[in-house]
This record gives C-alpha cells, sequence and structure tokens, in this order.
C-alpha cells in the first residue's frame, strides 16, 4: 500500500510538472500569435500586451506579403531548403557510407581531417576568396556549396552505418552486389530515421540561412527569406512613427516571425518519429 501511493503520489507530481513546463513552453508561441493577429487599437488599450485578442486582423501579412519582394524571397528559401538538403544528404550517404567500413584503407586518417574541421576552420576571409575564386558570387550555390557538408551531420550518418548489421553486407556481395549496390538496395531503406534526422538539420539551417546571403549576395532577385523580412522590419522600424497610426511595429515583427517559422514548423510533425528515432539511435551507439 506504502508502495502504491508514493507511486501515485510520484505520478501527480509529475505531471503537474510537465503540465507547467507545457505552458510555460505554449506561453511564447500563444503571445507571437496573438500579436500578430492583434489590430492596433488593442495593442494600445491593453498597454501592448495581450494573450487571447478579441478583434483579428490580417494586416501585417498583407503588409509583408504583398508585392512581389517576399514571395520572390520564399521561393529562394524553398529552392534552397529542398535542393540544399538533397545535395547535403546525398554528399553525406557519399562519405559516411565508405567511413563506416573498417576494412576502408586509411580511415583513421580520413576520420582524423574530418573531425579537425570541428575545431578548426578556415575563416570567414578565406571562405569568401574561395567562393568569389569559384565565381560562386551572387548565385544561389554560395548558400548552398560551402556549408553542403557538415561534420557533425556526417559523423551522426556514420554513426547510424557502423550499427547496421554486416551480414547484410556480406550476403549482398555473395549475390554479386557491388557496393553501390549495397548502399542503394540496403543502405538508404534501412536509413531512413538517419537521413530524415540529418535532413531535418540541414533543412532548417538552409531555410535560416542569413549570413551566407549576407556575405556572398549583393543581388536583391536572390535574397533568402531572412534578408528580406530583416530589411522590412528595418524599414518599418525607421519608419515607426508613420506606421504605428494604423500597423504597430511589434505586430509585424511577430507576424515575420510566424511566416519565417511556419514551414518547418509544419513538417516538423510528420518527421517527428523518424527523428527521434534517428537521434535516440546516435545516442546509443555514438
Amino acid at each position: 500500500m506504502v508502495t502504491m501511493r508514493g507511486e501515485r503520489t510520484f505520478s501527480v507530481v509529475v505531471n503537474l510538472i510537465l503540465i507547467i513546463v507545457g505552458i510555460v513552453s505554449i506561453f511564447p508561441i500563444l503571445y507571437v500569435v496573438s500579436m500578430s493577429l492583434t489590430p492596433y487599437g488593442e495593442v494600445v488599450k491593453n498597454g501592448g500586451f495581450l494573450i487571447f485578442p478579441r478583434q483579428i486582423s490580417f494586416d501585417a501579412y498583407i503588409h509583408l506579403l504583398k508585392g512581389n519582394e517576399l514571395p520572390r524571397a520564399m521561393g529562394v528559401s524553398v529552392f534552397l531548403a529542398v535542393v540544399g538538403t538533397a545535395i547535403s544528404l546525398i554528399l553525406n550517404l557519399l562519405g559516411a557510407f565508405p567511413l563506416s567500413r573498417k576494412d576502408l584503407q586509411g580511415r583513421t586518417f580520413f576520420l582524423f581531417l574530418i573531425v579537425f574541421t570541428m575545431m578548426f576552420g578556415g575563416g570567414m576571409i578565406p571562405t569568401y576568396l574561395l567562393v568569389k575564386s569559384l565565381g560562386m558570387m551572387n548565385t544561389v550555390w554560395a548558400m548552398i556549396i560551402p556549408g553542403a557538408v557538415a561534420t557533425f551531420n556526417l559523423l551522426i550518418m556514420k554513426t547510424f552505418f557502423e550499427g547496421l548489421p554486416e551480414e547484410l553486407f556480406e550476403a549482398a556481395r555473395m549475390d554479386g552486389a557491388g557496393e553501390l549496390k549495397v548502399l542503394v538496395s540496403l543502405v538508404i531503406p534501412l536509413s531512413l530515421p538517419s537521413m530524415l534526422t540529418v535532413g531535418l538539420f540541414y533543412m532548417v539551417g538552409y531555410w535560416n540561412s542569413f549570413f551566407a546571403a549576407l556575405y556572398y549576395i549583393t543581388n536583391p532577385n536572390l535574397y533568402p527569406l531572412q534578408i528580406v523580412l530583416r530589411k522590412m522590419l528595418m524599414m518599418s522600424t525607421s519608419l515607426e512613427s508613420l506606421m504605428e497610426q494604423t500597423l504597430p511595429t511589434p505586430t509585424l515583427q511577430m507576424a515575420a516571425v510566424i511566416l519565417a517559422s511556419a514551414p518547418m514548423l509544419i513538417i516538423y510533425p510528420f518527421i517527428q518519429k523518424h527523428f527521434t528515432k534517428g537521434m535516440l539511435i546516435g545516442a546509443i551507439k555514438g
């Protein structure tokens, strides 16, 4: 009886803690959504802070989306997220699979070179000069190629490959399959959790691309979403005294946050199961 009562008490305490953590986590999201949908008059009436607006207005979203600049920037960001993620996953597969084979000659040396880049980088100026010398300035490839392979993601995928049963590879080779056939027919289908985990990392990074565009892009037609939103918010802040008569700057800022975050928030629930599984496998086997 004492044990059952203690377990019930523990369960109640844990549930209360989880409820409190959930409320604390949801509150900022509610605030951002509410502020982005709140008319200026209600913002003033509530002192600039409210969670549940009585009136809803989409003026901030209309202001941000009107014209061609923001839709074009969203198209660039979508291209970066889709094409960049595909390129990064292919390069990670082609790099992680050989490194996961213990019979690879020079494996330790190659791993040392790769891990070395996690601790020491070339720096911003040498990277800029390299991108410029390769003729990638003012192209979308300048925002994809320099960061196409992240060492951390490569090691996650390598660790996952090392956990696959070696017997499957031996059986495939006995049937006459080459290394490319083994990779396509066995490794990729069995590595879906790891690939989705790494793919999500890359997709978020490409979607939030800011500094690469700031360094390498001067053509406004190639600006990604983050650069354009920052430009709009800076213009809104500089004209704050004029705009706040109809549209407050905080409302614009919160609407920009929603527009920048919504695509990743929509995609994540569909791959959450695979993402969690991939991270768990990487943590256990790493």
